[in-house]
């Protein structure tokens, strides 16, 4: 099993921010919070699942090719190879909590494939 992270890890995005909560044997706990006007990158991981629980605020979230509204207690679970993003498209900052699944919880496992930031590397073509 390979974890990049310890509890108390945290960092600013041009999003917003993130906070690991607690780690544990094929998990990662975090709390993450979009600013108003910002949203992720579309993105996916090799090795990880996501599950995702919104704690305030209103969501627009893409998962593969649909796009939906997640309010307050609203889940989303993302499959490992699922294409997938959050926005805040509103005034007030969207929370959730994220519970990393896997074998492989790395920040290395993104796969960018839009980037509002300028994240987005060329993909290798197979």
């Amino acid at each position: 099993m390979t974890v990049s992270y310890k509890a108390g890890d945290k960092d600013n995005r041009p999003w917003g921010t993130w906070e690991v909560v607690d780690v544990g044997e094929n998990y990662i706990v975090k709390k993450i919070c979009v600013n108003p006007g910002q949203t992720l990158s579309l993105q996916m991981h090799h090795h990880r699942d996501e599950h995702w629980i919104i704690t305030s605020g209103q969501a627009t979230i893409t998962l593969g090719e649909k796009q939906f509204d997640a309010s307050e207690n609203t889940p989303v679970f993302i499959k490992a190879g699922q294409k997938h993003r959050i926005a805040n498209k509103t005034e007030q900052p969207v929370i959730f909590i994220e519970i990393q699944t896997g074998n492989t919880l790395d920040e290395n496992d993104i796969v960018r494939f839009e980037d509002q930031y300028g994240r987005t590397f060329p993909q290798k073509q197979e």
